[in-house]
Parts: C-alpha cells; structure tokens; sequence
C-alpha cells in the first residue's frame, strides 16, 4: 500500500532488504484486503476525514496537532463523529484540531515515568512492539528518534495510525499490522526495543524476550513494561483462569524472577525503574473508549483485588543491554 512506500527503503537502508521485500508482499492492498474483512470499512472512514493542513504540531511534551482554527468551515461535530467511527480509543490523549481525544489509557503518564530512566532516543531507530494506535511512536519522534516502526496486529489501532499520519504525513514513524511472531529472526538493526503491555499475553514470556533481543543491535536497550505481582525472586504467578477480565494472560513475575529472566536470556544492566499500581485514573471508560474498563475489572468492595480476587494490577519497567 501506498502507506509504506517510504518504509522498505528505510529498512533497505538498515540493511533488511530482505524483510522490505517480505513485507512489501505482506502488506500489499491485496493480502490486507483479504485478511481483515473490515478493512473496507475502515479505508471508507480513513477517506472520509476531512483535508485540514495543522498550523501547529508538538510531539515532545504532548501530541498536538493544529488548533480549532484550522477547522475553518469544517465543524467540530462533524470531525469528531468521524473520529468516533474508529472507536475504541484506547491509547493517547491526543489533541486534533482542537478536539481533545481522552483515550482510555493515559499512555502520557507512563512516558513520563519511563523516560528519564532510558538511553536518550535522539537519532535511534526504534521497534515498538504492539504499539497499539503509534502514541508512545509520536512521543518518540519527539524526543529525536530518527526511525520508528511499530509493530500492533489489531487492525481498528493501525488505523488510528492512520488517521494523525493523514494529518502528520510523517515518512519516519510507520505502524505496520503484524505481530512479533511475524518479524524475522535475529535483525540486530535497532538501536533501542520497546514492549510494553506484550510479555503477559505470551505463553512463552523467555522466547518473547530472546524475540525483541534478536532485534537490538549489539549495545542496543531494550524498554520492557509488564504486569508483576509482590514476591522473591522464584514467584511467578499463573492465573487459573481469566485475570482482570483478560482470557489471555499467562505469566505474572515478580521483579525478581522477570530480572533472573532477563539475565537467563543474555541481557546486561538489567534494572527496574518503576513500579506503579495501575489506578482508575490511569485506565478508565471514556467517551472516546465505552466500552468496560478498569473500575469494571476490580473487585467492587476491594480495589486491590480483581474481580476474579487476584492481585490488582501492578506495573513495572525494566531496562537490559544486548551485550
């Protein structure tokens, strides 16, 4: 699609001409028609956005993009009905023309418990691994990045991508839709390797780690955000059955085993940088995303037990060298 035309001769560049090649098949018109149904749907909506030029764009404290200004005849109703036509929103808050797009996460206040504690991103090439819609991809423009590739399976997030690209038409910052599984082994091209929300959805959280430091380059850092439970270095907690709600969630380490983990699959300078109770302000039901959210998932007479009377959610982030 033409979407990636600038894409494979930057991996070209990164010397991947084979991946470029791989993936310029993968993601062609035809082959992403046929794989998700919906797609035509979503092309319709993407089209359907009105042509505005933004007067303004900040990526490195927020992402803002243009004013209410820039409207111009357009109304605000009308461009947040369209907005809402790739609802659920769920990472963010972004601010588009002067409609301010409260997402379900405040994916802001986790780049600012991370970035103090990583490599500067000026001139790296960055993976963002299940990006979901390129939120913390726009971040990382901001803060420098040269090259940022998300990788996000889920369809209705690429295209969210889509919508601030038709706005942004950014050549360095691509969100692509496969998953990890479908990345070649052993690239060893990026200078820096970010999974966030991933490794707890993997029923094999140690070939998921060998996985993202197959992509970093020698001396490369990779930025691991994940779900931990309190304990020593040998608790791992497996739920029964579903947690929080979530059907797909395996492996729950604590910070202990996850830095023993780390260490086993070869990584170095392996340290968390920060553990945070995840908070119903932090994760909540919004207009942009109406579906349940975190309030629904938690016991209702205690808040630090799921529904289901786990442990309630508790976030950390690593940060390991490739040697």
């Amino acid at each position: 699609m033409i979407w990636y035309d600038s894409l494979y001769p930057q991996l070209v560049a990164m010397g991947q001409e084979r991946w470029a090649g791989q993936l310029q098949t993968t993601l062609s018109e035809g082959l992403l028609l046929e794989r998700y149904g919906d797609m035509p749907g979503w092309l319709g909506a993407l089209q359907a956005l009105p042509e505005l030029r933004p007067s303004r764009i900040e990526l490195k404290d927020t992402v803002t993009i243009g004013t209410k200004a820039d409207l111009g005849p357009v109304s605000r109703e009308e461009l947040i009905a369209r907005l809402q036509a790739f609802h659920p929103w769920r990472k963010g808050p972004y601010s588009l023309f002067g409609i301010e797009i409260d997402t379900e996460w405040r994916s802001d206040w986790k780049w600012e418990r991370l970035l103090p504690h990583i490599q500067p991103l000026a001139g790296r090439k960055v993976l963002d691994v299940g990006c979901g819609n390129g939120y913390h991809g726009w971040r990382m423009r901001g803060a420098g990045a040269d090259f940022v590739l998300g990788i996000e399976p889920f369809l209705v997030s690429v295209m969210q991508f889509q919508v601030m690209q038709r706005y942004l038409a950014d050549p360095r910052h691509h969100v692509i839709p496969i998953g990890i599984e479908d990345v070649p082994p052993n690239l060893a091209c990026f200078d820096t390797v970010f999974s966030m929300g991933v490794l707890y959805h993997r029923r094999s959280p140690l070939d998921h780690l060998l996985e993202l430091k197959g992509c970093l380059r020698p001396g490369g850092e990779l930025v691991l955000e994940t779900l931990i439970v309190e304990g020593g270095e040998e608790t791992v907690f497996m739920p029964p059955g579903r947690y929080a709600k979530m059907r797909n969630v395996w492996f729950l380490p604590s910070i202990g085993a996850l830095t023993l983990w780390l260490q086993r699959c070869g990584f170095t300078e392996v340290a968390c940088v920060d553990a945070t109770r995840t908070s119903c302000q932090e994760q909540r039901a919004t207009e942009w995303m109406r579906f349940e959210s975190l309030a629904d998932f938690l016991d209702p007479d205690d808040g630090g037990k799921t529904r289901e009377g786990h442990p309630a959610p508790l976030r950390a982030i690593f940060t390991a060298t490739k040697p």
